[in-house]
């Protein structure tokens, strides 16, 4: 399986293992970022996370179509990937920056980024290789396995940046990654040269001004009116699960796709079949893609809200995460806050009450978790302060001492002043997100002496200490000390985890059935992929059911089964297709048909934002039930088509 391969293919692994890295740490936290309110987060609605991270999932595979374009005629795929890691680095680090204004804009950063690199890079690995080479399909196997072992590791890093630091130490560390990747491209450019031809255009080829001018232009007018329409003009009730940008997100992707159905008319007659054949493989690889990618959305809220994840449990993260540790702290494991045990068992150890304040308002409990607070709610919350707490300040990017050190997690910025902004979620909850002006005046924290020991108390409603200790559970017997529970994002490693272990056990597989003279395509493949994709949503609808759907918190093996299964499912489906596309396509438009698989998986990527949304109106069991029955529809077309697919292959020998 490693051997025999061209010398490039490795390069390309390590440059891609480290992008990767970087790309699936920012998937693995945006929504847990996005809608924290105990920890720094933004504190938004999960309606709105899971919007949030649709249109950026769906942009960041967007781009690449208009990447894929530049890279072919104009760049050249070695300058495309450069230019690409430097715009990936560049939006980490604004993102770390922790302003307002930072977060779209670094975010705009990242999907321009991932326009250049993502498509090129995949398009020269298929360029080492020549056509009919049989190590291609292997070659496309072991840069997957780049892929998953930069994504396997992107969530413990997460884990450790965010337990040990603050959220935006993640950007940090994921902008590192970035600078290492490009580090690895400038060393590697000339033995690249191979995997780079010259950018070209033949005179039947569409100009990139007419794409501009019929295509793109077109769909961002059509995307942007849909938008409008939807958010001004549609009544409330219509946009609370389809929200505005999902209107003008597939709107406008409407001339795209009829661009890419089109896409053969103008091609040479001999090229027809395999363009033609390309649309089957684009809409198998959306709807994966719209299930895979739960991983960030919904499977990120079941692990964060329906698994149970305190230190003990007979699930491999937990323990894992029990068994790591750095100067006696758990690295890969955080603290258990209130919102925890809304659906915890009985028996689950609460903070011991002297750990909590419960002295605030609903808004000043937002502030605290979201690390804003104004200074005249800071001097009312001093009014009602119990004997033994004390204001305690903290410089602000001073030397802090060892006990200030302890303290500054369960601190908070004060401001002049501070707005609540009041909305409500599609269930016509009421959210509050907290909105500051200027620079912090200070930060304290609220310190509690208990005889000789001194810890930061966390700050909650007197209605939300009641309902934590309603019944006399059972308490941690230290004060400021906290129940220990895996990062819910550790979870997502799942998937990465079991490409690199499952990949050389399928391989072997195809390889025996070969051998044997078993007639199992690339198209049959494609096919049970999407098979074993619908069998994994419907392994959860099994897990729905046992947690009372979401009445009480379940194991963590279930999403190890789920990603197992789908990890499958991706072995059977997504290399397959990449090396397809490169296969079909004439080497004029494979960055262009390549641009085109990243725009499926755009669309793929909207509906797993969308998705999100969904999981919060219906119950778990019948959620997965509706995902499973759409990777079922999918595989009976691709069913239906699987002779004129298996033609198209054997006509062009791959």
């Amino acid at each position: 399986m490693f051997t025999g391969h061209p010398k490039g293919l490795f390069r390309l692994f390590f440059i891609e293992m480290w992008e990767r890295l970087a790309f699936y740490t920012m998937v693995g936290i945006l929504l847990l970022y996005a809608t924290d309110t105990e920890t720094g987060g933004l504190g938004w609605s999960k309606d709105t996370g899971n919007e949030i991270y649709g249109l950026y999932l769906a942009f960041v595979y967007f781009t690449p179509y208009v990447g894929g374009l530049l890279a072919d005629r104009f760049l050249g795929y070695r300058k495309a990937v450069l230019i690409g890691g430097l715009l990936f680095a560049t939006g980490f680090f604004l993102l770390a920056t922790g302003q307002p204004w930072a977060f779209p804009v670094g975010l705009v950063f990242l999907c321009c980024g991932n326009g250049f690199f993502k498509p090129t890079i995949s398009a020269m690995v298929g360029n080492l290789y020549a056509k009919g080479d049989p190590k291609r399909d292997a070659g496309f196997n072991i840069f997957y396995m780049g892929i998953n072992i930069g994504a396997f590791i992107a969530n413990f890093l997460a884990a450790i940046m965010r337990n040990a630091f603050f959220w935006e130490a993640i950007f940090i560390a994921a902008g590192i990654g970035m600078l290492i990747s490009v580090t690895i491209l400038l060393a590697s450019w000339k033995v690249l040269e191979r995997a780079d031809p010259p950018p070209k255009t033949n005179p039947e080829d569409t100009p990139f001004s007419e794409i501009m001018k019929k295509i793109l232009g077109p769909a961002l007018a059509i995307g942007v009116a849909g938008w409008a329409v939807a958010n001004y003009l549609l009544p409330a009730e219509m946009t609370k699960l389809v929200k505005p940008t999902d209107f003008g997100f597939l709107l406008g992707s409407i001339p795209i796709l009829l661009f890419f159905a089109r896409l053969s008319n103008k091609a040479a007659e001999d090229e027809k079949p395999g363009l033609k054949a390309l649309l089957p493989i684009y809409l198998a690889g959306g709807t994966f893609f719209m299930v895979l990618h739960l991983n960030g959305s919904a499977m990120t809220t079941w692990a964060n809200d329906n698994t149970a994840r305190q230190l003990g449990q007979n699930d491999p993260i937990v323990m894992i995460a029990d068994a790591v540790t750095v100067g006696g702290d758990t690295v890969f494991a955080g603290n258990a806050h209130p919102s925890y045990y809304s659906n915890a068992a009985a028996d689950i150890p609460r903070p011991n009450k002297s750990t909590l304040l419960p002295i605030a308002t609903a808004g000043q409990e937002k502030m605290f978790g979201q690390k804003k607070m104004g200074q005249a709610n800071l001097d009312e919350l001093t009014k009602s302060m119990p004997l033994d707490v004390k204001v305690e300040v903290l410089p602000i990017g001073g030397e802090l001492t060892d006990e200030q050190k302890q303290w500054k997690k369960y601190s908070v910025d004060v401001f002049a002043s501070v707005n609540l902004e009041e909305g409500t979620d599609s269930h016509g909850v009421k959210t509050v997100s907290v909105k500051s002006e200027g620079d912090a005046l200070k930060r304290v924290a609220f310190v509690r002496t208990d005889g000789t020991k001194k810890y930061a108390t966390y700050l909650v409603t007197p209605e939300k200490f009641d309902t934590l200790y309603e019944g006399d559970p059972p308490q941690i017997e230290e004060g400021g000390e906290y129940l220990k529970t895996a990062n819910s994002e550790l979870y997502q490693s799942w998937n990465a985890f079991f490409v690199v272990i499952f990949t050389p056990l399928i391989m072997l597989f195809f390889a025996r059935l070969l051998k044997r003279g078993v007639d199992f395509s690339t198209a049959r493949k494609i096919l049970a992929g999407m098979v074993i994709t619908g069998g994994a949503a419907l392994f959860m609808v099994i897990a729905g059911f046992s947690s009372d759907n979401g009445a009480v918190k379940v194991s963590g093996m279930w999403l190890m089964g789920f990603y197992a299964m789908i990890t499958v499912g991706e072995l059977f489906l997504s290399p397959m297709a990449l090396s397809l596309v490169t296969k079909l396509s004439p080497s004029r438009f494979v960055g262009l048909t390549m641009g085109g698989w990243f725009f499926a998986t755009a669309v793929g990527n909207k509906f797993s934002g969308f998705l999100g949304v969904l999981q919060g109106a219906m119950e778990p069991a019948w959620f997965f039930l509706v995902i499973a029955g759409a990777a079922g529809v999918v595989a009976l077309y691709i069913l239906s088509v699987l002779p004129k697919l298996d033609a198209a292959i054997k006509k062009y020998g791959v």
